[in-house]
């Protein structure tokens, strides 16, 4: 652990000035598991990987919930505000361009990155959501003009309802931001095509 107070892994990017890619593992990963990938979907750019704060059955997750599908809000709300907090607090220490990072986040981090889209904005420039699904539903929409979202989900996903990834699509539609839907053939695990959208995405 560094100064800053969350676990987390930091690979500093080969651009200048370049963005920086965060990563949000799923439940029962931690800040190892999405560095490969980072690299290959976006090399040469910057990775950020925290850890999440939360202990489920001894499985790091970004944010309580009461039963699968069925998350705390109140949790998500303060966690999600962490999170950004960190972000900043990392962006000094790593002296990084804080308006320009990106989150990469599978299954209950691709959720915690929707909630920084929905709570905090300004946090992000865009993201690409894994396997994400509603996390809560704000009370005031906020403004996500300019920001980019790659959703990629799966067709015989038995975690995710196609209905709520829909709904997820449309909440951050009506927020402003650019959302591309696709649909994997396939569930809740990722394929080859994940990570090529994911590429694609990124550079474009």
């Amino acid at each position: 652990m560094s100064e800053l107070q969350v676990i987390h892994r930091f690979e500093p990017g080969e651009i200048e000035n370049g963005p920086v890619l965060l990563l949000l593992h799923g439940t029962g990963g931690n800040e190892n598991d999405l560095i490969e990938i980072g690299h290959a979907i976006a090399p040469g750019v910057a990775l950020l990987s925290p850890r999440g704060p939360v202990l489920e059955n001894g499985m790091p997750r970004f944010f309580r919930r009461f039963a699968e599908g069925v998350f705390d809000v109140e949790d998500i709300k303060v966690r999600a505000g962490e999170l950004a907090e960190f972000i900043q607090e990392a962006a000094i220490q790593y002296n990084f361009d804080a308006n320009n990072v990106w989150a990469l986040g599978y299954s209950n981090g691709a959720n915690i990155a929707a909630a920084l889209l929905l709570l905090h904005p300004e946090t992000l420039a865009g993201a690409v959501l894994l396997r994400a699904m509603v996390p809560l539903v704000p009370e005031k929409t906020p403004d996500l003009q300019g920001a980019r979202v790659l959703l990629c989900e799966g067709t015989h996903d038995p975690l995710i309802p196609a209905e709520n990834a829909e709904e997820l699509a449309a909440l951050l539609r009506r927020a402003g931001a650019e959302v591309d839907l696709i649909w994997q053939a396939g569930g809740h695990g990722l394929t080859a095509n994940d990570f090529a959208a994911a590429r694609d995405f990124l550079s474009g």
